[in-house]
Formats: C-alpha cells, sequence, structure tokens
C-alpha cells in the first residue's frame, strides 16, 4: 500500500478551516513554545498563549475523528527565577474546550547536554500530552510493546507469597490475579515515560524533534491507512514517518522553505517505496 502525502503552506487556523469535518486519525504536532520562533510565529508571549492556541485547537477538535488522539509536544519556559504556568492553564483551557486529558506521556532526552543556573538545574524532559474527543479511543497497544528484560529473571521470577498478595491489592495495576505468569513473558507494555536521544540539527530545523518519538505515538493510536495530521509540521519529521508506515498523512508549515524541504523528503522517500515495492513484485513472479 502507497500512502498519500500532502504539504501545505500557510496557517494551520485558515488552512484547516478547509477540512471536512472528522477525517483525522491522530494529530501529532509540536507548536512553537512561548517567546520562540520569533520570525514566524512572532514569539507568542506566555501571557496570550491560551487565546493564540484556543482557536487552532477549536479546528483540531472538529477535524479529528472521535476514536481519534491528539498528541501536543510542549514545555513550560522559566521566566524571572520560577516556572511559568502557561502549559498548565493551556490544559485547563482545552479541557473546558471539549478535550480530554486522557494522558500525559515524558518524553527524556537521555543525551540532554549538562548546564546550571542560579537555582535550577537543565531540563532533560518535555511533555507529550495526549487529548481525546471521548473515552473510548483507537490504541494499539501491542504494537508498542517492549522486551521484559532482566526485570523478569531478577524480579518476577523470585515472587513471594507477600509480593502477590500485595500487587493483587492494588487496584489497577496491570497485572491482573495470576501475575506469576508475566515471568514467562518477553515482551511487556511499557510506561509513560519514552527514553529517546534528540537529534541535533536535524534536518537544519532547530525544533525537529526524533524521528522515534512520532513514530512511537503513529503505531500506537493509528492504523495502516489511517490519516495523521501535523498542524505545525516544521520540517516534516511527522510526515515523513507516517508515510514510511503506510498512514496518509498532511502536514501543514507557514514558512514555504520547510514546505520545500518536507516536499522534498516526502517525494524521495515515495521514490523509495516504490522502487521497493517494485522489487518485491519482481521476486515474487521469480
Amino acid at each position: 500500500m502507497i500512502s498519500q502525502t500532502e504539504i501545505i503552506q500557510g496557517d494551520c487556523l485558515d488552512v484547516l478551516k478547509k477540512f471536512d469535518s472528522e477525517g483525522i486519525d491522530l494529530i501529532m504536532t509540536s507548536p512553537p513554545y512561548a517567546d520562540r520562533r520569533i520570525k514566524t510565529y512572532g514569539g507568542i508571549k506566555p501571557e496570550h498563549y491560551i487565546e493564540w492556541f484556543l482557536p487552532r485547537s477549536e479546528q483540531f477538535l472538529r477535524v479529528l475523528k472521535p476514536t481519534g488522539s491528539f498528541v501536543l509536544n510542549i514545555k513550560e519556559k522559566a521566566e524571572n527565577g520560577e516556572r511559568h504556568t502557561y502549559v498548565l492553564e493551556l490544559i485547563l483551557a482545552l479541557r473546558k474546550q471539549g478535550w480530554l486529558w486522557t494522558e500525559e506521556y515524558i518524553w527524556h532526552k537521555k543525551n540532554c547536554y549538562p548546564g546550571k543556573w542560579p537555582n535550577r538545574f537543565r531540563d532533560s524532559w518535555e511533555r507529550c500530552l495526549h487529548f481525546t474527543k471521548a473515552r473510548k479511543f483507537k490504541m494499539n497497544q501491542n504494537a508498542v510493546m517492549v522486551p521484559m528484560g532482566d526485570w523478569a529473571e531478577a524480579r518476577l521470577k523470585s515472587l513471594g507469597k507477600n509480593d502477590v498478595v500485595r500487587f493483587d491489592s492494588q487496584v489497577g495495576s496491570g497485572f491482573g490475579k495470576n501475575i506469576a505468569n508475566w515471568a514467562q513473558r518477553s515482551m511487556a507494555y511499557p510506561t509513560n515515560v519514552l527514553h529517546l536521544a534528540t537529534e541535533c540539527g536535524n534536518k537544519n530545523h532547530s525544533a525537529a524533534f526524533p524521528r522515534a518519538l512520532p513514530e512511537w505515538f503513529i503505531k500506537l493510536f493509528t492504523d495502516v491507512g489511517d490519516r495523521v495530521l501535523d498542524p505545525f509540521s516544521g520540517s516534516g519529521t511527522t510526515i515523513e514517518v507516517a508515510k514510511e508506515l503506510q498512514r496518509n498523512a498532511v502536514g501543514i508549515e507557514i514558512l514555504s522553505e520547510y514546505c520545500e524541504k518536507a516536499r522534498e523528503l516526502t517525494q524521495d522517500k515515495q521514490m523509495l517505496l516504490l522502487q521497493t515495492h517494485a522489487k518485491y513484485e519482481v521476486s515474487d513472479e521469480g
């Protein structure tokens, strides 16, 4: 299956008004953080961030399917010696808009370089906020399972009676009634902390996140052939990954140079996929 991609130049607030309602399965994006990307988005001040974002998220809510998910990669900033609350305020505002704040995933930047300030240390994590329109939504948990690893060898195989009682008494522990059975399994469900390295200088875009980040969420919340949207697509990482995973994807970006980069990448990927598909067709005939 060859997926379809589209890169559109413009402000997502205007572009999305032309989209049909409930046609998107996943919105995965990282908008400009407060006081960032001054040349493109004006460097929205923290105190104005909510009023800037809500008209756009209103369109996200309209175009997302009832079974879809909206994953928002964002982080706070320090100002005048303390953490600004604009992200927390945005969460509350989105809930009032009609979104369910279903989960919060933490992206741990495991290769974060060192630094020091008088009253804090360097950030090594960012939020990936998960919003949905309904309590029941598409979620392919098996698609992101991880190896059980040494934990099964060292911990579960030595479970005693007290361990079983303690774990079974915890509501929603995830193990079920017979937790010793997990010692025989090779795979487990992951936590909500994603340990992913940053990709410095990625595609000449200062805010590009690693490919593994959208890949994880695309696998978790969509199926092959589903439609993925990145309304702040930048250099097109989400769109490129979605295409590789055989999802249809739409990227919206206000800067023409990044639109061109994203188009080049997806066109190159399309050619590679076509060549690979042709190769297997020849092999099958032989």
